[in-house]
């Protein structure tokens, strides 16, 4: 009995052995198809200023995002938001996969009971009688298990890790994008929140502006004309009120959406002139900054995932050998099941040998184009997230120019309405050019509040395309 545990235990000791190879062609990173630095030139001087600044991708979004209230719906986007919930759920759907996977290198042991009672009728038993048979059987075995000499269980175990590693990348992914609009939002939200304020006041001051003309009006000092003027103005002022108070109603639903609850009253929204400006990033070296993307990680995944499949491809030309085995007591009678003499045993290998079988060479030929097709994604993903760095370090590098540019529109636009109504308060001038004035000074505070909003925007996005606010854990290959 000891002999034969030696033997049944040896075999799949052997096999596991020998099974260490694979058919998996030796993988090589692609080389990025990019330049390898980002583009230079005038747009691009500001945003290559920063050689001190950390990496996006070491910078956590809690020390990227300053602003408190900020964080604090980041931090409820990431535990309620569905999208993020579902591709969460997908990783954890790949890892059970590759664990399936990765079992059937092992061979699954089973016990068995079985019970046979069976009556043979006397024309065919041989002795003349209908005798009753009884048979009874405990067993401990092995069933159908596949010998991965050639590694095509390898090979798919190997597929099946690459997939469960690109899922988690895209989990991040996710992260990323979700961290980015929440703040897309929140930013979005304050900016029409101060634009709203913005079109209060000035609702206010051509109110004042109105009742002033309008009493100058009753009493003959001005025409029917100038007090129209003023109408339009007002009417105008509360045109946009009605306006921004909708899109902020709108924004606030977008918030909401992504949090995945309500958006919480308090503290109150910020406007966007009180939101804490973001900390400086180095882009870096293009070939460096992109290979660190989740998304371009998730396609070197899937490329890897592509070049095992060729293994398993390459080891279906080979031979196929599986064990089916099983140690255990039988006996005729069920108290007789344990009695000395009782041992029985049986190993049965097989091995199958393909000799034509056309499928093997298509199959073959089908994996080595789906790794042609998955590399050629692979380098499109990288000049996609090339040329979305170099559209946002264009803008970074040009819009604090543009702010101080229209800063100082505003204040020589603020000048020119304080003098323009001076003197037609002094009588010097006409109403129209007080209306021109204000007109221009209320567009250049519009702008003034877009240009804040493209700026900060754009620094969320450089910072999410470089690879910013997702976690850096990478899930561990023996899970």
């Amino acid at each position: 009995m000891n002999n034969t545990w030696k033997t049944l235990c040896l075999v799949p000791s052997l096999a596991t052995l020998l099974a260490a190879c694979t058919m998996i062609p030796a993988y090589h990173r692609p080389e990025p198809p990019v330049p390898a630095g980002w583009p230079s030139g005038p747009a691009y001087q500001a945003s290559q200023s920063t050689p001190n600044a950390p990496a996006a991708a070491d910078l956590k979004w809690r020390e990227f995002f300053t602003d408190e209230r900020l964080r604090t719906l980041i931090a409820t986007a990431l535990e309620n938001n569905r999208d993020l919930r579902v591709a969460a759920l997908n990783v954890e759907r790949a890892r059970a996969l590759y664990r399936i996977q990765r079992a059937e290198l092992v061979p699954a042991v089973n016990a068995t009971g079985k019970a046979l009672k069976e009556r043979v009728p006397a024309d065919i038993s041989g002795i003349g009688r209908a005798p009753t048979v009884e048979q009874y059987s405990v067993n401990l075995g092995i069933t159908s298990w596949e010998m991965d000499f050639f590694g095509r269980i390898r090979s798919l175990e190997q597929n099946a890790l690459e997939q469960y590693l690109a899922t988690e990348q895209a989990r991040r992914g996710a992260q990323i994008l979700l961290v980015s609009e929440t703040a897309g939002a929140y930013l979005t939200l304050a900016a029409d929140r101060e634009t709203l304020e913005l079109a209060r006041s000035t609702l206010d001051a051509q109110q004042a502006s109105y009742h002033l003309i309008r009493r100058r009006f009753d009493v003959g000092l001005t025409n029917a004309l100038e007090l129209r003027q003023a109408q339009t103005r007002v009417d105008a002022a509360r045109v946009d009120i009605l306006r921004y108070t909708a899109l902020t109603a709108q924004d606030e639903n977008a918030l909401t959406l992504l949090l995945g609850s309500p958006v919480p009253a308090d503290p109150p929204p910020q406007i966007l002139s009180n939101i804490a400006p973001l900390p400086d990033i180095s882009p870096g070296t293009s070939s460096e900054v992109l290979l660190r993307r989740p998304d371009i990680a998730q396609a070197e995944y899937l490329l890897k995932a592509a070049n095992a499949n060729i293994g398993a491809a390459r080891a279906a030309f080979f031979p196929r050998i599986s064990l089916t085995s099983a140690i255990g007591t039988a006996s005729g009678d069920l108290s007789g099941l344990f009695k000395s003499g009782s041992l029985a045993w049986n190993a049965t290998p097989q091995v199958v040998m393909p000799i034509f079988d056309a499928r093997t060479w298509s199959a073959l030929d089908a994996a080595k184009v789906d790794q042609m097709i998955i590399l050629a994604q692979y380098e499109g993903a990288i000049q996609a997230a090339f040329r979305e760095v170099a559209d946002a370090l264009a803008r970074n590098g040009t819009l604090g120019d543009q702010m101080a540019a229209q800063q100082s529109l505003v204040e020589a636009s603020a000048d020119s309405h304080r003098l323009a109504t001076a003197r037609y308060e002094k009588g010097t001038d006409i109403y129209l050019n007080v209306l021109d004035a204000q007109r221009s000074l209320y567009a250049a505070q519009q702008q003034l509040i877009g240009i804040r909003l493209a700026a900060l925007a754009n620094q969320v996005r450089l910072y999410a395309v470089l690879g910013g606010g997702g976690d850096a854990l990478t899930p561990a290959a023996s899970q």
